[in-house]
């Protein structure tokens, strides 16, 4: 059972999927609204507070992947994606739109519910216990707030993106490999998750002006994963690791 009460939007055009995602979740605790097309959901996105979002990227008047973008333009609420394509490249496809969890057809309902609450979970505290704000040279990290600043200026992250540079952060130097990265972020544990990484490590990057070519803080190990190194470090030749091509 959800822990409290959890504000849930739902877009979704099929009313059999509505109605079974529907009964699954609130008796899960959940409280669910739901929209029958991409305009009405964004209107109740705009007009209410929900603490995630499901969305069927086969709407058939304005699509899924438009009315994420235009979600993500408004906040960084945690985003479960339905898609028909249950191919890696689908699901990172997927996850570049700016979702935060994807799902291809056919699923089932009880593992909707799995991850809806892994996310909600992941979006509400921490896990560890640790410092409440990093600072590095360019690069605050305040935790309890969810916010990120570089030079100065506010970055907008999901929450995946957030939790991704959070782990990598906390333990600087530290070398995580891709399936870690996938069961500490994204509390999975499926190899096909390992590109998840990739997809959000390349939003993440683009969002904090930290190129693969002349990386400050992100950097690949190849054949492994990526770590975290601060600029001091770097310049002192401890980050000699190459970064993505």
């Amino acid at each position: 059972m959800a822990p409290e009460m959890q504000n849930i939007l739902l877009i979704e055009d099929e009313s059999t999927v509505r109605d079974s995602l529907e009964a699954h979740l609130h008796s899960e605790g959940y409280f669910l609204q739901t929209s029958k097309d991409g305009r009405a959901g964004l209107e109740a996105f705009d007009t209410g507070r929900f603490h995630l979002v499901i969305i069927d990227l086969a709407l058939q008047d304005i699509s899924g992947q438009e009315v994420i973008k235009q979600i993500r333009d408004r906040s960084n609420v945690p985003i479960i994606a339905i898609t028909v394509d249950d191919s890696v490249d689908g699901r990172v496809e997927c996850l570049e739109l700016g979702a935060d969890d994807c799902l291809s057809r056919p699923f089932s309902p009880r593992e909707l519910v799995a991850r809806t609450r892994a996310l909600i979970r992941r979006s509400r505290s921490t896990a560890e216990p640790q410092r409440d704000v990093l600072t590095f040279d360019g690069l605050v990290i305040d935790v309890p707030a969810r916010r990120v600043i570089v030079d100065g200026e506010d970055i907008n992250l999901t929450l995946s993106e957030f939790n991704l540079l959070l782990t990598l952060a906390r333990f600087p130097g530290r070398v995580y490999q891709r399936m870690e990265l996938v069961r500490k972020v994204f509390g999975y544990n499926h190899e096909g998750y390992e590109r998840t990484v990739d997809s959000h490590m390349k939003n993440l990057r683009s969002k904090l002006g930290d190129s693969p070519s002349n990386s400050r803080w992100l950097f690949t190990v190849h054949g492994v994963g990526y770590r975290f190194v601060t600029p001091k470090a770097n310049d002192n030749g401890g980050s000699k690791v190459k970064s993505d091509s």
